[in-house]
Order: C-alpha cells, then sequence, then structure tokens
C-alpha cells in the first residue's frame, strides 16, 4: 500500500486540530482505512460502511480490549463514589491539617511520587496519582491540564525504566524471539541508562514539579477560572478521607495481588488488563459497601450515582473503543511498517539510533500504541544489530523510549485518553498543553542519540 498507507491517520490528526472533534476524526480514519483495504481487496468500494462497522464491533473480540472498556467505564462508577461520599474533600482537608499538599509544589511532588510508586501497571498509576490529587489541585486553583500532564509524563516512562511489570514481560518476550548475543534479561536492563526520553522526560516532570513553572498553552490554561467538580460546596459533616483513601489502597494492593495470581506467582508474567479490570472492579465493591453500611446512601441511590458516573465518561469510553479499532485496521494496512521501513538501509551507522527513535515516535504517534511500535521495530533493529555489530542496549533503547515518545504526542493513543480521564481534563487540551513538552524532550534525545552513536559506534 506504500504511502497510502498513512492517510487514515493524517485524516484524523487534521480533522482533530482543524475541527476539535476527536470522535469524527477518529471515525473519519477508521473509514479511510477500511476504504483503502476494501480497494486493496478488489471488492465493492459500497462495502467500506459496513467493513467499518465490523471493525469497530471486531475490538469485542479481544478479551484484552473488552477489559479496557469495562476497566474505563468502572472508573467513573468508582470516581462517582468516591466524589459522592465526600471523600475527596475529607482527604484534601486531611492532607492540608498534617501538612502535606500544602503549596503546589508539594501537591505537585506527591502526584509524581504516587504515579513512580505505582509503577506496576500505566493505566493504574494515572488512575491512582489522579484521583488522589484532583481535589488538591483544584483546591490551590492548578489546573486538570497540569495535572494531566504530571501523571501522563511520570506513568509510562516510569512503567518502561523499572521494569519488573507487565511492560518488562512484554518486551522481554519479544527479545527471547530474537538472535541477539547475551541474555535478554541482561540486555533489557542494559537499556535503562540509554533510555534517554524516559529520563529527559522525568527530568522534566520533576523540575515542573519543584519550581511551579509552565510555558506555552498550559501557561495559558492556568491563568483561567479552574472548573470545580471534585469539591461539593457543602461538604457532608461527617466525611471521612477513608471513602477516598480506603477503595484507593484496595486498587493498589489489590492490582499486585492479581498480578502476582494471573502471573502465577511471577508478577513479571502477570496480566496486566486483567489484573487493572479486577483491581478496579474490587474497589468499586468495597466503596459501594462503605456507603452501604455508614447508611448514606440507599441501594437504589447507589445504582444511580454508579450509572451517571459511567455516562459521564462514555465520550472517552467513545475515544478508546474507536482508537483500538483504528489500530487494529492500521495494522491490517501496514501503516507501522511503512513508517518503520522510513528508517532506510544506508544511513550512516551513527544516524541508526536516532533514526530508530524518530521512526518509533512516527509508529507510536500515527497509531496510538506504544506496545504495536515494539512489536513492529523491535524485529526490524535486531537483525541490524547483529549484521552491523552495533550496540544492542543504545539501539533497543531508542525503540523503546520512540514508542513511549509518539505515545505522549498522540491525540488517538488509549494511555492519553486515560490520562484525561483521571484528571478530569479535556482530552484535546491535554494534547494540546503536553505537545511542547513532549517535542522538547523528543529534541533533547534526539541530540543526546546522536553524540552517543558517535561516541560508541
Amino acid at each position: 500500500m506504500s504511502w497510502m498507507s498513512i492517510l487514515p491517520p493524517l485524516v484524523a490528526i487534521i480533522v482533530v486540530f482543524w475541527r476539535k472533534e476527536v470522535i469524527v476524526a477518529l471515525l473519519l480514519a477508521i473509514v479511510t482505512s477500511e476504504l483503502l483495504l476494501t480497494w486493496q481487496g478488489g471488492e465493492s468500494l459500497v462495502y467500506t460502511f459496513i467493513a467499518t462497522i465490523e471493525r469497530i464491533i471486531s475490538v469485542f473480540g479481544s478479551a484484552g480490549n473488552t477489559r479496557i472498556l469495562i476497566f474505563s467505564l468502572m472508573v467513573g462508577a468508582l470516581l462517582a463514589y468516591i466524589r459522592e461520599s465526600g471523600g475527596v474533600a475529607a482527604t484534601v482537608e486531611a492532607l492540608l491539617a498534617r501538612g502535606l499538599g500544602r503549596t503546589k509544589r508539594s501537591a505537585s511532588l506527591m502526584t509524581v511520587f504516587t504515579g513512580i510508586f505505582v509503577f506496576i501497571e500505566s493505566n493504574l498509576s494515572v488512575l491512582t496519582a489522579g484521583i488522589l490529587s484532583r481535589g488538591l489541585f483544584e483546591k490551590l486553583g492548578m489546573s486538570r491540564a497540569r495535572l494531566a500532564y504530571l501523571i501522563d509524563s511520570t506513568s509510562a516512562p516510569i512503567c518502561i525504566l523499572i521494569l519488573l511489570n507487565g511492560w518488562g514481560a512484554y518486551v522481554l518476550g519479544m527479545l527471547d524471539q530474537q538472535d541477539l548475543p547475551g541474555s535478554s534479561v541482561g540486555t533489557l536492563w542494559s537499556t535503562i541508562p540509554f533510555n534517554f526520553y524516559a529520563l529527559v522526560t522525568l527530568v522534566i516532570v520533576f523540575y515542573t514539579a519543584i519550581s511551579g513553572r509552565v510555558f506555552g498553552p498550559l501557561k495559558k490554561v492556568e491563568e483561567q477560572p479552574q472548573p470545580h467538580q471534585d469539591l461539593p460546596e457543602h461538604t457532608p459533616s461527617n466525611s471521612k478521607a477513608r471513602y477516598m483513601l480506603v477503595p484507593l489502597a484496595v486498587m493498589v494492593f489489590g492490582m499486585v495481588a492479581f498480578m502476582f495470581g494471573t502471573g502465577g506467582g511471577d508478577i513479571t508474567q502477570g496480566d496486566g488488563s486483567k489484573s487493572v479490570l479486577y483491581a478496579t472492579g474490587l474497589a468499586c465493591v468495597v466503596a459501594y459497601f462503605m456507603l452501604i453500611i455508614s447508611r448514606r446512601k440507599s441501594h437504589q441511590q447507589l445504582v444511580d450515582i454508579g450509572f451517571k458516573g459511567m455516562g459521564e465518561l462514555l465520550p472517552l469510553v467513545s475515544i478508546v473503543l474507536l482508537s483500538l479499532a483504528l489500530g487494529s485496521s492500521l495494522t491490517e494496512l501496514g501503516t507501522g511498517l511503512f513508517l518503520a521501513n522510513l528508517v532506510g538501509e544506508f544511513l550512516p551507522l551513527f544516524l541508526i539510533a536516532p533514526m530508530l527513535f524518530i521512526a518509533g515516535g512516527l509508529i507510536s504517534f500515527t497509531t496510538g500504541t506504544s506496545w504495536g511500535t515494539f512489536a513492529i521495530l523491535i524485529p526490524i533493529a535486531a537483525p541490524m544489530i547483529i549484521a552491523l555489530d552495533l550496540p544492542a542496549p543504545l539501539l533497543l533503547a531508542a525503540v523503546l523510549g520512540g514508542g513511549v515518545f509518539g505515545d505522549h504526542c498522540s491525540p488517538i493513543s488509549d494511555t492519553t485518553a486515560v490520562s484525561a480521564l483521571a484528571s478530569g481534563c479535556d482530552l484535546l487540551e491535554h494534547v494540546r498543553t503536553q505537545l511542547p513538552y513532549a517535542l522538547t524532550g523528543g529534541a533533547i534525545t534526539l541530540v543526546l542519540y546522536v553524540v552517543t552513536s558517535l561516541i560508541m559506534i
């Protein structure tokens, strides 16, 4: 399909930034992709309409995708229970009474360290840090866009640096299929000091949290009046912080337990999509029973609150659904492979690592998936490492960093959507305000890969 395979993501990106309509952009991109696939298969173009519907339905054919969608809905119910219980306001007051989160700096650092602590899974990291900090940010007059940036730019970089999680197991599984010299585990751990994008991004995050300074579109958002939703005007008199902290603790520790359980006692082999769904479901049950036992809400009221919370997140869940459908369609179309081939076969050796990083960023940006990027580029990088006797940790780190970089920039990434969901920020506002930070980190990373390649190769 060659260059035509990049038309669907281009359509999505153009419509997103032109009309500010993510759902319409994703639908048009899927239609474009299915139109090309129908034409490629020699079928009538009239079939495109049916193919588009079937592509969206096929998302539910994957158990992992279905779990992500159900998890996203259940997050809405959990957030609603926590908000209606008054637990958010009580937690904010409790933190302030203990001298925690009194300033913008301490609140930001607490958010970042929460994301680092929950390194077991990226969605759980952004969800925990987002829920815990939303009320605090609102109290201190900080924007939800700043919160979305902090949790999004902490989760994936930490998960790809602290590899005792599903990310590490996934990449290790792909490395085991290659014929690289040395052990796969040793090679994977050796990528950490060369994963410049993750390291640079964390440095920028800590600088932002400590200095309190923001730039570009994020600064303009901060100067505007901020919405108030999580802190009701009249907090229930018997509200306690436990109505928020207990469900969160159940979710975090439940995730760890389910990772051990689904991995047969090995946390690195655990199933992330199963574990995060089970943990979130358990947290919802705990929040429900805490409110029932306290006699503050009836069963019918809690059912209504839960469904109302789910309804509030339906637009974001629809975005996640369409993003997954688009990713599947683009994989069949070969968009990722076309972009990977842009790396070329006749590059100077010192430019291979920088170009792998760029290719990873392009693939991840246009497909909205960092893991899919790893699956495409690692089998391409491995033969180059062997044939040209190149340093494996450097090239593999460039692939991993490129995947995370593109994911941070992409408006069609499910991780971006979950970060916006967890912080209560508008999706496009999150993308627009995070983009300058991601591009700055990407530019610094590119320079570091060029310099390091000149030294090592």
